[in-house]
């Protein structure tokens, strides 16, 4: 591991300071690439402007003449987070302006797959539907909206993901990352693009004299869904998306979200007075996708639509108890998969530049999380098969991949089919994440294949584990107040969490719970406590070392304990 402090312009935190911004923040900010204050400001009236969306306005008058002719709206959403929280906004909004036949259907991840399929949208016009509405999906479903169109439905296409080579038909398209899209921000997630799509209906039916200012709709009281959704996605947190988070929180924080966020806290344990985004990312998001991985989605949407507390408890102590078989599921896995992985090189030796792994025991719905856990173990673009239990599919393998800075999953992808037509069955995804299925006895020339393009792509320094950090912390700030500020800002993909560096004398150390480092160090004079979860070896009495502030209570005393993210010894 490689731990390297970021060079932070003294001018420009400076700057920051002369604008009001603390001293921590602004080195913090600086360091982010913030170079203005402005910049900082959650204000909604500093969100991107709805009409620098490619189609979007196009897509506001097709919802608003079926609003008019009180059609039947569909949302057909993604079995993810994101596509769960995207669809409830979508219902929740439409209702909101005027809908009054809106439904949803979801996917079945091992049935279906991913994306509005032919008979997907047969079911959606077998339910009486005249518009259909995708959420998080889309941009790949050629086949799907044609399909769609062909049966008569209206279909407006709302996604995120990266298109292919070519693009579906339908009514109405908005995408930031389709061909010709001038919107600054292209990381929006999947429930962004929708709330995004409500605001410009709500703007067009206000031209047509269905609301006015003084007496239209409160989107903003969807903000709560779009922090979600937004963060559990992992999508870069630019300046636009921080806004849609902070929002979100400033709602939740204060009370004022719907009764399933408020159920999901209350299920995880958590506060929602102290929201913040590690909520999202590790409470509730991952709640929300066991029952797409493990059951049906529906759950998790009927939970984040309904607006019976009761009843939302109920769902969500439901998935509170999915998300316990999902880890138990997934801690078997982990470890076949570590052992599968390991048997792929020597030891001494360096992993190779990419890793496959299959079983045919895995759980489909799993392997997403699996390969994270292999690519943060070696840090190696990863790839983790299973079994597709698809009827009629038995013979093909579903794969998930995670990546590491520098390598972009999808583009590889992109050219692993390239070079082997009819490896690849169907593909998509992003830089850091993607999927793909292929045949059952194309694992050995996927797994040759996708290490040649990593082979190709990355060098010695791409495949060093690096740990970016803020550099020393000045004492004074470490405080359990600050740490509490800290944790309340927006933080995540794009805008990671502050990590510091520097180091320090180990006065102690021990093992608890078998596999934890708990030690004491001398930071700059002061003894702090510190924790190394999963580091078994014991380190150097001096050490170089980065590490998060957290707060350990232990009978009534809140003490500032570093997390230590890793050590060059």
């Amino acid at each position: 591991m490689k731990i390297i402090a970021k060079e932070i312009p003294e001018a420009s935190v400076q700057q920051l300071v002369a604008a009001g911004v603390h001293p921590l923040w602004a080195r913090l900010y600086v360091a982010r690439g913030v170079c203005s204050a402005d910049e900082l400001d959650p204000a909604l009236c500093k969100l991107l402007p709805p009409s620098t969306l490619l189609g979007v306005e196009q897509a506001a008058r097709v919802l608003a003449d079926a609003i008019a002719q009180q059609q039947h709206l569909c949302i057909v959403a993604d079995y993810d987070c994101d596509g769960a929280t995207a669809c409830a906004v979508a219902v929740r909004g439409l209702r909101m302006l005027g809908a009054r036949q809106v439904s949803y259907e979801v996917p079945d991840r091992v049935v279906d797959g991913y994306g509005l399929s032919a008979p997907i949208a047969r079911r959606v016009k077998d339910k009486g539907a005249d518009v259909l509405v995708t959420v998080d999906n889309g941009i790949g479903s050629i086949d799907g909206v044609a399909a769609a169109t062909a049966l008569g439905l209206t279909v407006v296409v709302t996604d995120h993901h990266l298109p292919g080579e070519q693009l579906p038909q339908p009514h109405a398209m908005v995408n930031p990352n389709q061909p010709g899209c001038g919107f600054a921000s292209k990381a929006l997630a999947g429930v962004g693009v929708m709330f995004y799509v409500l605001l410009a209906l709500r703007s067009e039916l206000r031209a047509r004299g269905v609301f006015d200012a003084g007496n239209q709709p409160k989107l903003d009281t969807l903000l709560p869904l779009v922090a979600l959704g937004t963060v559990a996605d992992v999508v870069k947190l630019d300046a636009n998306n921080r806004r849609l988070v902070a929002q979100g929180l400033q709602r939740i924080r204060k009370g004022h979200m719907q009764a399933g966020i408020r159920a999901l806290y209350e299920a995880a344990g958590r506060e929602f007075q102290q929201a913040a985004t590690s909520d999202f990312g590790f409470a509730l998001g991952p709640r929300i996708n066991a029952a797409g991985r493990l059951a049906d989605m529906t759950i998790g949407i009927e939970c984040l639509t309904t607006d019976n507390y009761e009843h939302a408890l109920t769902l969500a102590r439901q998935l509170n108890s999915i998300n316990r078989e999902r880890q138990e599921i997934e801690g078997g896995m982990r470890q076949q998969a570590f052992a599968l992985a390991d048997e792929l090189f020597e030891d001494g030796i360096l992993p190779p530049p990419a890793v496959s792994v299959f079983d045919p025991d895995f759980h489909e719905g799993v392997v997403g999380i699996v390969a994270s856990r292999v690519k943060d173990r070696l840090h190696r673009p990863t790839f983790v098969f299973a079994a597709s239990q698809a009827p009629g599919k038995e013979h093909e393998l579903k794969g998930s991949g995670r990546s590491i800075p520098g390598f972009h999953l999808r583009d590889a992808l992109d050219l692993v089919g390239k070079r082997h037509p009819g490896l690849l069955l169907r593909f998509g995804g992003h830089a850091m994440a993607a999927g793909c299925t292929i045949p059952e006895e194309g694992f050995e020339a996927f797994e040759q294949a996708f290490s040649r393009v990593a082979q190709e792509w990355l060098d010695a320094a791409t495949l060093t584990r690096c740990v970016e950090t803020d550099g020393p912390l000045r004492p004074e700030f470490r405080q359990a107040e600050m740490v509490e500020r800290l944790n309340l800002d927006v933080w995540g993909q794009g805008f990671a969490h502050p990590t510091f560096s520097e180091e320090v004398e180990v006065v102690s150390q021990r093992l608890v719970g078998e596999k934890h480092l708990k030690l004491q160090l001398r930071h700059q004079g002061d003894v702090v406590d510190g924790i190394w979860f999963g580091r078994t070896e014991p380190v150097p009495e001096r050490v170089y070392m980065a590490f998060r502030l957290d707060i350990n209570e232990w009978r009534g005393e809140r003490k500032v304990q570093f997390l230590i993210e890793g050590a060059e010894c």
